[in-house]
């Protein structure tokens, strides 16, 4: 079964905790949580989202190598100009699944189209 979610004109986050619930098979009447729902999530119009300009600056991930000087963050603004939006998106998707043996291939089941 396919679910499109289109985010024109949508935030990233009502995009992304949609989607989320819908990997996690939460909008399902046979919910089990141990399970992974057969389901695809197709993301459509992901570079028409809305993304607030204040929002553009904001850090969104951090990476620390563990020498002095060694934290890098990079914003949300960074990140669509080298990998594009899917990436945004995919960030935020997975970390609303819980980070447990269902995770892999929860995110298997997401597609994002720019």
């Amino acid at each position: 079964m396919t679910y499109k979610i289109d985010a024109k004109g949508k935030s990233v986050g009502r995009v992304a905790t949609e989607a989320a619930s819908v990997l996690m098979g939460k909008n399902s009447v046979a919910f089990q949580k141990h399970l992974v729902t057969p389901v695809e999530v197709v993301i459509e119009n992901a570079s028409k989202a809305t993304i607030a300009p204040s929002k553009m600056g904001e850090v969104h991930s951090k990476t620390y190598s563990g020498y002095p000087g060694g934290l890098r963050e990079r914003t949300i603004g960074y990140t669509i100009e080298k990998k594009g939006y899917s990436d945004v998106f995919l960030r935020a998707i997975s970390r609303m699944i819980p980070r447990n043996r269902l995770h892999k291939s929860r995110m298997k089941n997401l597609k994002i189209t720019e």
